[in-house]
């Protein structure tokens, strides 16, 4: 017939009651730093340079007034006549206005630009 054998159960693992930083177990803790590294790198490389950039964009939109020279983010070059809130009047041409909005500006050029681009 069939014989069928003992089975024992096997003594458990001693714990690990050992902390490290923060009560992290070491062990695991090697495994957190390349992540807190990453993150820095990230922040440092892309983040920052970013709302820097975008600090930068909302002074030179707060500060647009008439007769600055500006280009477009399609690529006009005007001149300001008129400033609202949201929205800019362009000289393109003698004669010739159109209006954007301000969020399209995305370059203040020094005065007398236009008349030597042209």
């Amino acid at each position: 017939m069939f014989i069928i054998s003992n089975a024992y159960a096997q003594a458990a693992p001693a714990a690990n009651t050992a902390t490290g930083l923060f009560g992290l177990n070491p062990n695991s803790l090697g495994t957190v730093i390349p992540f807190v590294l990453m993150f820095a790198v990230l922040y440092f490389l892309m983040i920052r340079p970013q709302m820097k950039r975008q600090k930068e964009q909302k002074a030179m939109m707060e500060a647009l007034g008439k007769g600055d020279e500006v280009v477009t983010a399609g690529g006009i070059l005007g001149k300001i006549t008129k400033v609202t809130d949201s929205y800019i009047t362009l000289e393109i041409a003698s004669g010739t206005e159109v209006v954007v909005q301000k969020g399209s500006v995305t370059t203040l050029l020094p005065k007398g630009t236009i008349k030597t681009a042209l």
